[in-house]
C-alpha cells in the first residue's frame, strides 16, 4: 500500500508540475488571444488590439495590448505574409498599408510593438492582400488614386515592402474589360492568374460594380471582365471571391455584398480562364443580405458570413456545382470575419467580427464564439460598449486563424 502510495504521489507531483510549468512556458500556442483591427467611436485613435476570445478563460474579453495608428487611418484587414512570421494590417486611411511588429510580454502573451507605414506611392483605399510564393504581394486599392471611376492593383516585392507595379485599367479606356472599385482579390499559382472584384466607390456613394476580372498574375494582362449579377443594371458589388485550387473543385466563389448572393464559375481548361459566373444561393431565398467573407476549412466546409441579418452559413463544397447548406449559425448584425480555434475545453468555435464599417443596423460591434457544432453561442464581447471601439478584422496570435480565406 505504501508502494502504490508513494508511485500515485509521484504522478500527481509530475501532472502538477507540468499544469505549472505550461502556465508559465513563453513559447507554447496561445490559440484564443487574437489580434483585432478597431476603429475609435470616441474621436481617439484608431488601431489593432490583442484580445483574448476563449469563452472559457477568466480574463474572456479582455484586451491585454493596443497598438494606436492614429486618428482616422480606420484599420481594415490583417494579413501574414507567406511564411506567417509578418503581420500586416490594411487601411482605409492613413497610409493604408503597414507592417505591425509583434512580440510577447514578460508572460509570453502576445504584444503589440510599433507600426511601419508603407509607401503605396498614389494607391488609395487600401483592401485586400495576397502573398505569393515567389516573393510578392498583391494588394487591392478600392479607391485607385482618387478618381470617380477609379481603383488600382498594387504589386509588392515581400521582403522589401517596396512598390514594383501598380496595376489600372479604367472603365473608360475599355468597358469590356477593366478594374474599378477593386476590394476582394484571389490567385491560383498554378494556373498563373488572379482575380479582383469591382464593388463600390469608397464613399460608398458614388458608384457601385456588378463584375469580377482575370488577370495573368505574371504578365499583369487582362484576360476578361465578367459579370456577376442578374443583368447589367443590378449593381450587386461582388466584394469576395475565392479561387479553389489545390485539392478543391477548380471554380471561383463570389459573394455579393448589395446583391446578398454566392455566385460560381468553373474553370476551363481549355481557355485558361473561367466560364461564366452563375447564382449559387440566392440570399434573400432565406432572408439573408450582405453577403461578405468565405472561409474554408481542411473538410471541404465553406463558412460564408452574412451581415443582414447577421449569420454564418456552412456549406458543403464536396460536389460542386452543388452547394449543399449543412447549418446556419446567428451571430450578430454585421456578421463579417472569422477565425477558427479550439476552446481550453476542446470545443470547436468560430469567432465572428460583428462590424461592416459602421454601417447602421450592420454594425452591432461585438464578437460572438460559437461552438460550431452545435451552433450555441458560448460568449459575446460587445467592444462597443466596454471599449468603445468596434472591431473591424480579426486574426490569430499565432499564424492565420483559418485553413483558407482568399
Amino acid at each position: 500500500m505504501k508502494l502504490k502510495f508513494n508511485l500515485l504521489s509521484l504522478v500527481i507531483l509530475l501532472v502538477f508540475s507540468n499544469c505549472q510549468n505550461d502556465n508559465h512556458n513563453p513559447d507554447l500556442p496561445h490559440d484564443s488571444t487574437f489580434y483585432i483591427d478597431y476603429r475609435s467611436l470616441k474621436g481617439l485613435p484608431d488601431g489593432v488590439a490583442v484580445i483574448e476570445l476563449d469563452p472559457e478563460a477568466p480574463n474572456f474579453g479582455h484586451i491585454s495590448s493596443k497598438l494606436e495608428l492614429g486618428v482616422g487611418v480606420l484599420p481594415h484587414h490583417l494579413y501574414y505574409n507567406q511564411t506567417a512570421n509578418k503581420l500586416y494590417t490594411t487601411a482605409l486611411g492613413g497610409s493604408y498599408l503597414y507592417q505591425i511588429k509583434t512580440g510577447k510580454d514578460k508572460n509570453g502573451q502576445p504584444q503589440l510593438v510599433d507600426a511601419t507605414p508603407i509607401d503605396t506611392g498614389e494607391n488609395t483605399v487600401g483592401e485586400n492582400l495576397f502573398f505569393t510564393n515567389d516573393g510578392r504581394y498583391f494588394m487591392t486599392f478600392m479607391g485607385g488614386a482618387g478618381g470617380q471611376k477609379d481603383g488600382s492593383i498594387g504589386v509588392f516585392n515581400a521582403n522589401s515592402n517596396q512598390l514594383i507595379k501598380t496595376i489600372k485599367a479604367p472603365i473608360q479606356d475599355n468597358p469590356n474589360q477593366f478594374i474599378m472599385y477593386p476590394h476582394g482579390i484571389s490567385v491560383n499559382e498554378e494556373k498563373g492568374i488572379m482575380m479582383v472584384t469591382s464593388t463600390i466607390h469608397p464613399d460608398l456613394t458614388t458608384g457601385m460594380g456588378n463584375t469580377c476580372t482575370l488577370l495573368d498574375m505574371n504578365t499583369y494582362e487582362l484576360k476578361e471582365t465578367y459579370l456577376v449579377a442578374d443583368s447589367q443594371t443590378d449593381m450587386s458589388s461582388p466584394v469576395e471571391v475565392l479561387l479553389l485550387r489545390g485539392k478543391f473543385p477548380q471554380y471561383a466563389l463570389a459573394t455579393t455584398m448589395l446583391g446578398g448572393d454566392i455566385w460560381i464559375a468553373p474553370y476551363n481548361a481549355a481557355t485558361k480562364k473561367y466560364d461564366a459566373f452563375s447564382k449559387i444561393f440566392d440570399g434573400s431565398t432565406q432572408g439573408l443580405g450582405w453577403t461578405l467573407e468565405m472561409y474554408i476549412d481542411d473538410n471541404s466546409k465553406l463558412y460564408v458570413s452574412f451581415a443582414d441579418p447577421g449569420k454564418v452559413l456552412v456549406f458543403d463544397i464536396s460536389n460542386l456545382p452543388q452547394l449543399k447548406l449543412l447549418k446556419t449559425l446567428t451571430a450578430d448584425k454585421g456578421a463579417h470575419h472569422m477565425v477558427f480555434f479550439k476552446t481550453k475545453k476542446g470545443k470547436e468555435v468560430v469567432a465572428v467580427q460583428n462590424n461592416l464599417l459602421n454601417i447602421p443596423n450592420l454594425n452591432s460591434g461585438t464578437i460572438s464564439v460559437i461552438e460550431i457544432e452545435t451552433g450555441k453561442t458560448l460568449g459575446t464581447v460587445d467592444l462597443r460598449t466596454k471599449y468603445g471601439i468596434l472591431p473591424e478584422s480579426i486574426e490569430g496570435t499565432n499564424g492565420p486563424g483559418s485553413y483558407m480565406h482568399h
